[in-house]
């Protein structure tokens, strides 16, 4: 007998359909939401703020580490959506980065704050 299980994952948030599931931790208890690239962004970007001036509690230790690295890896992951913009403003800016694969933290950086200041070319870019 043949089976095919088909998991369809629902946005927590709004209902529609979701791309990814996001774990986060607040006040020791950790959570599993499921959310479309849009949502998962928006609370990336509502978490960031706090991750940035957050003191990073090293790998070992129980389970408020593991949640509290939950919480930070989550604000840091790119979207699929992020990644394209990141690697198209990368070629726009002088950058040279491969089409697939980790994009390197200097180039993430150089993008999320090129409002803020000018792009700066490091050792191996055009």
């Amino acid at each position: 007998m043949a089976r095919q299980v088909i998991t369809k994952l629902i946005d927590d948030l709004d209902g529609g359909e979701a791309d990814q599931t996001v774990e986060f931790a607040l006040d020791g208890v950790s959570y599993t939401v499921d959310l479309s690239d849009k949502n998962a962004l928006a609370l990336r970007d509502a978490l960031a703020p706090f991750v940035a001036v957050g003191t990073r509690i090293g790998r070992s230790g129980g389970g408020v580490t593991r949640a509290i690295r939950g919480a930070a890896a989550a604000a840091q992951r790119n979207t699929r959506a992020e990644n394209q913009e990141i690697r198209e403003w990368a070629a726009a800016n002088g950058y040279e980065i491969s089409e697939r694969g980790r994009i390197p933290v200097d180039v993430v950086e150089a993008f999320r704050n090129r409002d803020s200041k000018p792009a700066k070319k490091a050792a191996g870019k055009k």
